[in-house]
């Protein structure tokens, strides 16, 4: 298992465009994704799961990724956030 954190650096948060792009991501591996925001966890898989997280910009979330290509997966993620979620 890995896990790190990462800072919401998205202008408006982890809203519906971001979230759907995270999940898209995270369709595509066999990894197991959780993201937690205090005692909040949800499933990295499920775009309502992130909304509900209520990350706003400069928040800081625990990213876990559990599986066989976890290295690759968490790579994907952090890139992801580190462009704030720009292709």
């Amino acid at each position: 298992m890995i896990q790190f954190e990462v800072t919401v650096t998205v202008e408006g948060g982890l809203h519906a465009r971001p979230a759907a792009l995270l999940v898209n991501r995270s369709a595509q591996t066999q990894s197991k994704i959780t993201l937690n925001k205090g005692e909040k966890q949800v499933d990295g898989r499920s775009i309502l799961g992130i909304m509900t997280l209520g990350a706003t910009q400069g928040d800081k979330l625990l990213v876990s990724v559990d599986g066989a290509d976890e290295e690759t997966v968490a790579a994907s993620i952090q890139q992801l956030f580190e462009q704030s979620f720009q292709s």
